[in-house]
């Protein structure tokens, strides 16, 4: 020991530090992201606490998608569930029982044909599992992609009244599993189930009469009048709104941030005890602000999507070809894509085996790749695999692309302003108080939801698989 502090010939660092001032940084932490889609979207101030969304009338609306549970590789379905194909949407629940009582599950290859162009409409079918292309020959000879189908979809429900013969080709992409009701089935359960003919027939009936009065957005259409010259009769008009509109009444998030006043006192240099714990606490409800605003059953982004506005990706991975049929959904106007950083990469790798590398724009001072012009966000709310931080890259999630502004009939942000202890828009902290053990406690409240205007404001791109690599050398 002796000779080691002979040796020593100066004051050591450690000894030294003792001395020292350190310079400390705020508490980081991970759980924050830019929220670049919140930064993006424009913010409307409710006065009452209630958005209302006045729409058009929409007379004649399009089937939905029918959800089928497949086990072990075999469909089964309730009556109820054919409420959602037009064809049965006026049929009571015992007629459709039986109906669903002749579906036979059936299973399809992948490339295999699933009917013919020219063949007789011997069979409606409900995709319960897969992808399916239905295509015809063009002009020139070549194959002609008509529309992609998949998951919930259905093929020939008209052919079942009338026998007619198929008017295109339909092609399994994937392993697909149907449930299919032969047009014999179909007419004996209407010849011995009372009624079921007759609401079916009226129903068709109405509808068609419908489709004759209405735009190709299901609303009744403006009669007008053109002419050249000439005194024409002008013909009048009346455009219907919605008998009961949809309303988004503000959500509130709120939680309780408590710091002892001796901490807040004695601890308080250089940063404040308690600004810093409200930092934190208001960043993580911002974060979940966002997850809301895209996950939230009722009011959330994906929940909100039309099922007309849903379209499957042709192979799995985002190519360039998926994103620009996702344009073509949402082509007026539309603002930025919005996608999780997974499947930004998985579209980036599609780009670069195809020679297409997408160009990058900067915004709020970093990067984004853009696909013909438009921003590809990145955002972790939108889960893969039901996951926000996934450890694998494989999986599933779901690229939307999203039109914003009230005056452009797009998507809004709704928030409530002017509040009490007001730290920003929709954001407020008050003092509750001080309990009988010093606790300073702090009331921290969000108030927000998120409104979608019209319908084809918002297109999502279904089942994107994240997980596909390629071997360059």
């Amino acid at each position: 020991m002796a000779e080691d502090l002979e040796s020593q010939q100066s004051l050591s660092v450690k000894q030294a530090r003792n001395l020292a001032n350190t310079t400390k940084s705020v508490p980081q932490t991970a759980s924050v992201t830019p929220r670049w889609f919140m930064q993006m979207l424009p913010w409307m101030n409710l006065e009452g606490g209630t958005f209302r969304v006045n729409r058009r009338k929409t007379v004649v609306r399009s089937g939905n998608k029918i959800p089928i549970i497949v086990q072990n590789g075999v469909a089964s379905l309730s009556g109820p569930q054919l409420k959602g194909i037009t064809l049965f949407s006026d049929c009571e629940d015992a007629q459709l029982e039986v109906l669903a009582a002749k579906f036979k599950s059936e299973n399809v290859a992948m490339g295999q044909p699933v009917l013919n162009k020219g063949d007789p409409a011997d069979k409606f079918y409900i995709l319960a599992e897969g992808k399916v292309t239905v295509w015809d020959t063009g002009e020139q000879g070549a194959k002609v992609r008509l529309a992609m189908l998949s998951d919930g979809d259905y093929i020939g429900e008209i052919g079942l009244l009338r026998g007619i013969d198929r008017t295109a080709h339909v092609e399994a992409m994937t392993p697909c599993v149907f449930l299919a009701l032969s047009r014999a089935d179909f007419l004996d359960a209407m010849e011995t189930t009372p009624g079921l003919r007759e609401r079916i027939e009226a129903g068709v009936a109405r509808r068609e009469e419908m489709n004759r009065a209405t735009n190709e957005h299901g609303e009744m259409a403006v009669r007008v009048t053109t002419s050249a010259d000439g005194e024409e009769a002008i013909q009048g008009v009346h455009i219907d709104y919605e008998e009961v509109p949809r309303e988004y009444p503000l959500s509130s998030m709120q939680s309780i941030v408590r710091i002892h006043t001796r901490i807040a006192d004695l601890y308080n240099t250089p940063y404040n005890q308690v600004q810093q714990q409200l930092r934190l606490t208001v960043a993580d409800m911002k974060e979940r602000q966002e997850w809301e605003m895209i996950n939230n059953p009722d009011f959330g982004l994906l929940a909100n999507v039309a099922p007309s506005m849903r379209i499957p990706t042709r192979y799995g991975p985002p190519t360039p070809d998926d994103l620009d049929e996702l344009l073509a959904l949402v082509w007026k106007e539309p603002a930025f894509f919005l996608a999780h950083p997974k499947a930004i990469a998985a579209f980036g790798r599609e780009c670069t085996r195809r020679g297409v590398p997408p160009p990058t724009v900067t915004m709020f001072g970093s990067n984004f790749l853009t696909w013909r012009g438009y921003p590809l966000l990145p955002c972790d709310k939108l889960l893969v695999d039901g996951k926000s931080k996934p450890f694998r890259s494989s999986g599933k999630t779901n690229i939307l692309l999203v039109r914003v502004g009230a005056d452009k009939q797009g998507v809004v942000g709704l928030h409530k302003t002017g509040l009490a202890g007001e730290q920003m828009p929709g954001l407020s902290v008050r003092l509750m108080g001080i309990n009988d053990k010093a606790i300073a406690e702090y009331l921290v409240t969000l108030y927000f939801s998120l409104a979608v205007m019209t319908e084809d404001a918002v297109g999502c791109l279904e089942n994107v698989e994240v997980g596909n690599y390629y071997d360059y050398r």
